[in-house]
């Protein structure tokens, strides 16, 4: 069992940066695979990133490419979303999520949730 817990988010203006942390319980974090996902008002939740289990290996939807970063600390079962250059259309409720064995981009094969922090970019 894995909870998780996300935190940094707020407001920030157009052009602007976040950290968004996510802390994991346990201590087995190096066991799974992280992911970010993203649910905007009246949307359905997409995916924004995601992390291998040693942090080797990254993957990212286009719509962040090049702006965000995932990266992860194993001695501190944290992982993190710095976001640069943000946009009005970044606005959302993050979630980090945990999967057993390799990364991956589909919500569906995520097991554990956090509760989402709120991110919400002024134009």
């Amino acid at each position: 069992q894995v909870q998780l817990v996300e935190s940094g988010g707020g407001l920030v203006q157009t052009g602007g940066s976040l950290r968004l942390s996510c802390a994991a319980s346990g201590r087995t974090f190096s066991s799974y695979a992280m992911g970010w996902f993203r649910q905007a008002p009246g949307k359905e939740r997409e995916f924004v990133a995601a992390i291998s289990r040693r942090g080797g290996t990254t993957y990212y939807a286009d719509s962040v490419k090049g702006r965000f970063t995932i990266s992860r600390d194993n001695a501190k079962n944290s992982v993190f979303l710095q976001m640069n250059s943000l946009k009005p259309e970044d606005t959302a409720v993050y979630y980090c999520a945990a999967r057993t064995l390799v990364l991956s981009s589909l919500q569906n094969e995520y097991d554990y949730w956090g509760q989402g922090t709120q991110v919400t970019v002024s134009s």
